[in-house]
């Protein structure tokens, strides 16, 4: 805590610890949010960022289908290709998230 002085007016004194307080309690709810609802939210990211995709596929592979039916299924390919690019999208924003929680760690 600071002491008033001569120089430092005691409301000066009761601004800076308002401050300090509020910027105390703002921390401590930003380290609470990396909690379960955070979790949470980034599976929910996570999921659609791999379901849209691979429904995007499907759709487009049953619609091929259809209009061009033959000897393969567009459908089955287009599921694996959506698969697969949205579990790369999804390991991408993950990787990149990772590096900003231990930026923002080393930070602090």
């Amino acid at each position: 805590m600071v002491e008033p002085t001569p120089k430092r007016p005691a409301a000066l004194d009761r601004l800076s610890r308002e401050v300090g307080t509020q910027e105390r309690r703002k921390l401590r709810a930003i380290r609470a949010r990396s909690g379960i609802w955070a979790g949470l939210g980034t599976l929910g990211l996570v999921g659609w960022s791999i379901g849209a995709p691979t429904l995007l596929g499907v759709f487009l592979g049953l619609w091929l289908d259809n209009r061009h039916p033959g000897t393969h299924s567009w459908t089955l390919s287009l599921l694996f290709a959506g698969l697969f690019i949205g579990c790369t999208n999804a390991w991408h924003w993950v990787t990149r998230e990772q590096h900003q929680i231990h930026k923002d760690e080393d930070k602090q």
